[in-house]
């Protein structure tokens, strides 16, 4: 093993840089639950509310009140599903997809700190990503 650390030292330090960079108030959460609605709309499109409900890992009441709300935001349509009128089905407006396709908030501190490393340093944290992304 590289270096003295355990794998639960390593994973303890790692937690905790990367909660300094990544803000976990309301207003993360929100945003956070919102692309996790967002991204389950736009792999089933068009989506139906149990599809969506099922994605996310929520019940159907509690989703309907989202998908309320992301229509209002004009981020989701709805309309009545052509193969079964009593079904909608959802799916994401332009404005919707600028929304998934933007940058997170939460990321901007991470990506600032970033860009000020030299290009080896970025290969070394890429690979350190892949391995992780690997493991899971």
């Amino acid at each position: 093993m590289f270096g003295a650390g355990t794998p639960d030292a390593l994973a303890t330090r790692f937690a905790e840089l990367a909660a300094r960079f990544i803000p976990d108030g309301a207003r993360e959460r929100t945003d956070r639950a919102k692309r996790h609605l967002l991204e389950a709309i736009r792999q089933h499109e068009p989506a139906t509310l149990n599809q969506v409900a099922a994605a996310v890992g929520r019940g159907a009441p509690a989703v309907s009140r989202s998908v309320d709300a992301l229509v209002r935001d004009g981020l989701i349509e709805r309309t009545a599903d052509p193969d079964n009128r009593r079904r909608l089905a959802m799916r994401l407006t332009g404005t919707g997809r600028e929304a998934l396709s933007s940058r997170s908030l939460a990321s901007g501190g991470l990506a600032q700190r970033l860009d000020r490393l030299a290009p080896s340093e970025l290969r070394a944290i890429e690979r350190a990503i892949e391995i992780l992304e690997r493991g899971s």
